[in-house]
């Protein structure tokens, strides 16, 4: 019984690309490091994890569970736990509910705006999961609910959101937005020809796989511009910046991997240069904030 449990939770965070939390905790702790203009306290770090860890997991395996009968006639996702039947659906529902619950304990251990707030959260990775089924604007849900991570941590540390005082912090979740939203985009286009088949809204199914590249490249040309106005909100300087510059780079190169008529590269552009882009943006403003060099 415990192996088959072990082995059920091994399955469990296989389908939900666990290791992918990457992709959007770094840009959570930069929330986190800029409200603070230094180090969260332990217990702050903490719980902003674990309600980072929380939303993800609801998100990703309610996402699975909605869309498993789409995957199972998908023949790049009918290898998924749930349409091959390696676990069963009760047990998701479980996990899903454990992973809401664990956000709002977290949400609850932080300051009683971020549980005012949670329901917006919730909202945008609940219906996330339906918007192929009614917009092409999906990617744009997408971005908005992962663009959440870094405002979510900012009101976690500051217990306030306001246009005046918390600026930086939605110009930061705007820059994720577009970020997330790009490379959904360019995720999506290996399921072209499947979504208009079975009538799924996306991009690439509305605008056509070249299309939808450049729109890609628009949403990314966006990512720099915001990162960069959140410097001169909070006037930082050369560390940061050059992260911006770093990352800029990145996503250059992340466009050059994939074309519309070679998409061989794709799990390359998506997984690994969007994992390296979250860190680096981490990592050059934590050298800003314990080295600041502010040029503003």
């Amino acid at each position: 019984m415990v192996s088959m449990g072990l082995t059920r939770i091994k399955v469990f965070s296989e389908m939900i690309k666990f290791e992918h939390t990457v992709f959007a905790l770094p840009f959570a702790y930069l929330g986190v490091f800029l409200a603070v203009g230094g180090f969260p306290s332990l217990a702050q770090f903490i719980w902003i994890t674990l309600a980072m860890v929380g939303a993800r997991t609801a998100a990703m395996s309610l996402n699975r569970l909605i869309d498993r009968h789409i995957d199972a006639r998908n023949p790049r996702t009918e290898v998924r736990a749930l349409p091959k039947g390696l676990i069963p659906v009760y047990q998701v529902w479980i996990y899903t509910i454990l992973s809401f619950l664990l956000l709002y304990i977290a949400a609850s251990q932080l300051n009683p705006l971020c549980v005012k707030l949670m329901p917006i959260a919730v909202l945008f990775l609940v219906a996330y999961s339906y918007m192929k089924r009614i917009t092409w604007l999906c990617h744009v849900v997408l971005g908005i609910s992962i663009g959440l991570a870094p405002v979510g941590a900012w009101v976690a540390i500051t217990g306030t959101l306001n246009l005046t005082n918390d600026l930086a912090a939605i110009l930061l979740g705007t820059a994720v937005t577009f970020w997330v939203a790009g490379f959904d985009v360019i995720y999506a286009c290996q399921d072209y020809e499947f979504d208009r088949k079975e009538g799924l809204h996306s991009i690439p199914a509305r605008f056509g796989l070249v299309g939808a590249l450049r729109i890609a490249r628009l949403f990314h040309a966006m990512v720099p511009v915001f990162l960069f106005l959140v410097a001169v909100v909070l006037k930082l300087g050369f560390f940061y910046l050059a992260g911006v510059v770093v990352a800029t780079v990145i996503l250059f190169y992340e466009h050059s991997l994939v074309r519309a008529d070679d998409l061989s590269r794709l799990d390359t552009a998506f997984f690994n240069m969007n994992g390296i882009l979250s860190v680096v943006m981490f990592l050059f403003t934590l050298a800003e904030i314990i080295y600041p060099t502010s040029l503003f």
